[in-house]
């Protein structure tokens, strides 16, 4: 199986499985990791999603036997693009969980993703300059929008990668552990964020991903509208009663 998925109390998990290929990125996966993302988008009972590599590399890419083979099209879905979630807009947080090297596409995964745990040991880049290619899912802008534009320019005009350190520095990697604690780092965040209301995480969520491409003239309205959305919920009255009762409070959704 080139993917494996499965499920953690609220927290969904989709690991990439070919580490004799360095989990590279082929039909097979993108179209495996599309219908991950679909069954979870689904469920419920899924807060966060967390995506990984199974071995010692998160994803070294496309599969550039398909690309050399002039199939690299193939690799895309039509839901998700590039991996089957680079131009996915997923409703609930995507955590990258990078347990080895991300580049090329691999990185562009990670870019795709709301927030990142690292092993301290990882390295970050898009080296397809290098080979007479362009990072096409999303790799430039996504990087350009995450950290300061003239490290990114750096970055993607040399091809050459970043460790993980740096990466932390920059603010790409919100959480760096040893290579053994990746997991267990992301899927305490992910329990954490999962244990809050779902709309008022989906609609914060939703402000965060827009908030870019707006000026703040443009966000109010916007974030009083997700806002309205939050306050008029069960969740919402529930929240705050739970909090008077001094109890964990029981979430529907609604």
């Amino acid at each position: 199986m080139v993917v494996e998925r499965e499920r953690q109390d609220r927290v969904g998990i989709i690991r990439l499985n070919r580490p004799e290929a360095r989990n590279a990125v082929n039909d097979e996966v993108s179209q495996a990791i599309e219908d991950a993302l679909d069954e979870f988008e689904a469920d419920d009972g899924v807060g966060v999603v967390v995506v990984t590599g199974t071995g010692d590399v998160f994803s070294a890419g496309a599969d550039l036997k398909m690309v050399a083979k002039g199939e690299g099209f193939k690799i895309a879905t039509k839901r998700g693009g590039f991996g089957g979630i680079t131009t996915r807009d997923f409703p609930k947080p995507l955590i990258a969980a990078v347990n080895g090297p991300a580049l090329a596409g691999g990185f562009e995964i990670v870019l795709a993703c709301d927030l990142v745990v690292a092993a301290d040991d990882a390295r970050f880049g898009l080296p397809e300059v290098k080979r007479g290619l362009y990072a096409a899912a999303g790799g430039p802008f996504r990087l350009a929008r995450r950290i300061p534009l003239a490290t990114a320019t750096e970055i993607v005009l040399t091809g050459d990668p970043i460790d993980a350190g740096r990466a932390h520095a920059l603010g790409l990697v919100n959480r760096l552990v040893p290579r053994d604690r990746v997991m267990e780092e992301a899927l305490a965040l992910a329990a954490t964020i999962s244990a809050n209301g779902p709309v008022a995480v989906r609609n914060s969520l939703r402000m965060l991903r827009e908030a870019v491409d707006l000026t703040e003239a443009e966000a109010w309205p916007r974030s009083n509208e997700l806002a309205v959305e939050v306050f008029s919920t069960k969740d919402a009255i529930e929240g705050a009663t739970a909090f008077a009762d001094k109890r964990p409070p029981q979430w529907t959704g609604t």
